[in-house]
């Protein structure tokens, strides 16, 4: 029987708690102070300061430009507004790659200078000692399998990944790595429904999905999509709890025609 609790602040400890008790964990992106500090009060328990930033902030065709610096300015606006979510900030890509000791300094930077409580990376085996060595200085890790932006060119398409068994085997395999080396949770982006429940299953961190199904430990979306403000965005996974896109796009119409009008201001808006 799935029990809900209650928690002032959410922390790894948290999540690994709300996984045993069969409590689905609800994680969003946020990139600034106002739509971090509400999507925080309406009860989120992750926000992701994710380099999606890179698309749906700076309109970037992929995350691969956003620098560090860039990430580190999105997590301090979004942890200043944060009192209870648990604040995860994506390491952007060639921060981590190529050398241990970078990731680490990169994490480190993150954490001084943005007050997150937590870091992500995406890959495997291939980036495990880079991982490790963060891991060793106390930073909390938060893993990313299957589909990994960041390596975009590298498949070529956004399409579904670990369909074939070789794939889906290895991604298997590194996720067991990932909790062995003591990651708090992993992502799982674009997989399929079957293979991500049997993950779940498997590994006793939590399993966060996004177009994983629904027998993974929690889901996550991008704000800016389910919140319909790109209506070009249109995955199978995406559910948009609004058209602000359209809301947006009425209340600035209805503005500048009363600007123009001479409506705005009126006796009442005016000292």
């Amino acid at each position: 029987m799935t029990t809900s609790k209650k928690y002032a602040r959410i922390t790894t400890k948290t999540l690994s708690e709300m996984k045993e008790n069969g409590e689905k964990i609800a994680m969003l992106t946020a990139y600034d102070f106002t739509l971090a500090g509400i999507v925080d009060q309406a009860g989120v328990d992750i926000i992701l300061v994710g380099d999606s930033a890179s698309n749906v902030m700076a309109g970037h065709e992929t995350t691969l430009p956003i620098t560090l610096d860039q990430m580190i300015y999105h997590a301090s606006s979004v942890v200043r507004a944060v009192k209870r979510a648990l604040v995860v900030v994506d390491l952007p890509f060639g921060t981590y790659q190529a050398d241990s000791k970078e990731a680490l300094r990169s994490a480190i930077r993150i954490m001084k200078e943005s007050g997150a409580h937590a870091v992500k990376l995406e890959g495997g085996k291939e980036i495990k000692d880079s991982i490790a060595r963060i891991l060793q200085a106390g930073i909390p890790v938060m893993g990313h399998l299957g589909l990994t932006p960041q390596s975009i060119y590298k498949f070529g398409t956004y399409t579904v990944r670990a369909q074939k068994k070789a794939e889906a085997e290895q991604l298997r395999a590194d996720a067991k790595m990932l909790e062995t080396l003591g990651c708090f949770g992993i992502v799982l982006e674009k997989i399929p429904a079957t293979l991500a429940g049997q993950v779940a299953q498997e590994i006793k961190v939590p399993i966060i999905g996004i177009g994983a199904g629904a027998e993974v430990d929690g889901q996550v979306l991008v704000l800016h999509d389910m919140l319909g403000m790109d209506q070009t965005f249109s995955p199978r996974f995406l559910r948009r709890y609004l058209n602000l896109n359209e809301q947006i796009t009425t209340a600035v119409v209805n503005y500048t025609q009363d600007v123009k009008q001479k409506r705005f201001p009126n006796a009442k808006e005016k000292y």
